[in-house]
């Protein structure tokens, strides 16, 4: 019997069918009207840190929410230093209020935002924008009612800077990240928090934020470049931003609102071919980014920069949460209109009873407005853009197993869901939950290792590793092997069910690193390991 099987015939066990079919309907319906735990607003309950109060708020009209204003434009964190190749800042996480629904309070987010305290454009953490070389120093201040973390999303910094859960900041207090940015890491990264069990909630509450690193010698450097930072949102009627419900936990959390650059289906016109970058900021919804109208683009960047070469041609990518990509779009000859869009992407997101809910339908993004001027030509895509060498013979071999139990006696319990942490799920790792202080695995500095994730999971799972780049070598299922099509540096990458994905990989700094799940409430869950590097 394979594990899913196991999982389900536990469901059944445990509840005989006509119960489980029961609470099934019962716990979708309750996801799909909020009869939910609403995040109480600003004074409520802000003293205790984490908490939440019972309420039965419905979620807010599909419609709630303005649409089809311009693209904003990302805030832009100033570099507070004049020396050359220092970058000094200073971010405050905090709570904001906006205003989101009319004839409603404003709506309290948790943002990063400067020292200054300008909270003026979208509500999207800052954009650090930096270069290879720069020494980066971020003063933080955390005034939120909860301990934080900063864990820079891919960058290659020392593990005593990246953010991990052991390193937390309390209410009140402040730490500096300092790191150096080496030569070869120019790309597209992002900042969120990572504290243990606290993760979903502040990034659903608004805390992420845009990184680009740039290099002295980048082909595209002359390109005009659009940012499309990509989260989502669930909020009530009344305002607030509710807690997660059962299925929230369970699939990870799926907002109702889909925003780009913290904006409603935005408006984007195209005079001439550009260069885009696109974070995946959710916490759990997969972007199968397509234009409804089938048009080609060209995939030039993943997580860690540039590709060896342009994939040019695609009619679509998929990015699971938190991986990014750099894509050219083009402008064409003629005017015209499309849609970007999150197309249809089944990633079998679990059912209460048995089987898989079905896919959600495809979301537009935004409408993109195609104007060529008369004198933009259409530009053509260098055959090389980077040199990437493939990591030399592994000297070591790790391997990772997602796992999952459902105890559904536990999960039917009537307070189930109000705790801060649900009764009866555990995503796992190597067969155990995450557990502050224990080492998972073991490498060594310096040392190539190929890495075998497998999901015995029903559902997708995106496997994140911190403190480094890697390559994706195969996936295999079935036992029918498939080379990776494309030479890239990644730090996030999709598992599907029944798959198993193979990576290569090298620890620069010795120290302990976080590997994980990058559904956010799998990770608060248990999905997570530490890596010791000696």
């Amino acid at each position: 019997m394979n594990p899913s099987m196991k999982r389900r015939a536990f469901v059944f066990g445990t509840l005989g069918g006509v119960a489980a079919s029961i609470f099934a309907r019962s716990a979708i319906a309750q996801d799909a009207s909020a009869t939910i735990h609403a995040m109480p607003r600003m004074g409520d309950d802000m003293a205790m840190p984490g908490g939440m109060l019972a309420s039965h708020v419905p979620l807010a009209a599909a419609d709630a929410l303005p649409s089809g204003a311009p693209l904003a434009t990302l805030r832009m964190l100033a570099n507070e230093s004049s020396e050359p190749g220092h970058f000094q800042a200073t971010l405050v996480a905090q709570p904001v209020a906006r205003a989101m629904l009319a004839g409603q309070p404003d709506t309290v987010f948790w943002q990063y935002n400067a020292a200054s305290g300008d909270t003026a454009g979208p509500a999207v953490g800052p954009l650090i924008d930096v270069r290879e070389g720069d020494t980066v120093e971020i003063r933080f201040a955390n005034r939120l009612p909860q301990p934080t973390t900063i864990h820079w999303h891919g960058l290659p910094v020392p593990p005593e800077q990246d953010g991990n859960p052991a390193h937390p900041i309390a209410p009140g207090a402040q730490r500096v990240y300092r790191f150096t940015l080496p030569a070869g890491s120019a790309g597209t990264y992002w900042y969120h928090p990572h504290p243990h069990m606290l993760t979903s909630e502040q990034v659903f509450r608004g805390l992420a934020g845009p990184i680009v690193v740039r290099a002295a010698d980048d082909p595209f450097a002359r390109w005009p470049e659009r940012n499309l930072f990509v989260t989502d949102l669930k909020i009530s009627a009344d305002g607030t931003i509710p807690a997660n419900g059962m299925m929230d936990w369970m699939n990870g959390r799926e907002g109702q609102f889909v925003l780009v650059n913290g904006a409603l289906r935005p408006a984007i016109d195209v005079a001439s071919d550009e260069r885009w970058r696109v974070w995946n900021g959710c916490s759990a919804r997969y972007l199968l980014l397509a234009f409804d109208d089938g048009r080609p683009f060209a995939h030039i960047g993943s997580d860690g920069g540039l590709l060896a070469a342009p994939r040019d041609g695609l009619t679509s990518l998929l990015l699971a949460p938190g991986e990014r990509a750099e894509l050219i779009v083009r402008a064409g000859s003629a005017p015209s209109r499309a849609k970007l869009i999150a197309a249809r992407y089944d990633r079998r997101k679990m059912a209460m009873s048995h089987g898989s809910l079905p896919a959600e339908p495809a979301r537009v993004l935004a409408d993109v407005r195609f104007v060529p001027s008369s004198a933009a030509a259409a530009t053509s895509l260098p055959a090389h853009l980077r040199d990437i060498a493939t990591l030399g013979p592994a000297r070591g071999q790790q391997s990772v197993v997602f796992s999952e139990a459902m105890d559904m006696h536990a999960m039917h319990q009537p307070d189930a869901s109000s705790l801060r942490m649900p009764r009866g799920m555990q995503f796992m790792v190597n067969g155990a939950v995450y557990e502050p202080g224990r080492v998972t695995l073991t490498s060594r500095r310096g040392e190539v290792e190929h890495w075998s994730i497998e999901n015995r999971t029903d559902m997708d799972h995106p496997f994140h590793l911190h403190g480094t780049q890697f390559q994706v070598l195969e996936r295999e299922r079935g036992g029918v092997r498939v080379a990776e099509p494309y030479l890239a540096w990644r730090d996030t990458v999709n598992v599907e069910p029944g798959e198993t994905v193979r990576i290569a990989t090298v620890q620069r700094d010795a120290g302990d690193r976080m590997f994980h799940c990058h559904i956010l409430e799998h990770e608060d869950l248990g999905m997570m390991g530490t890596l010791r590097v000696v």
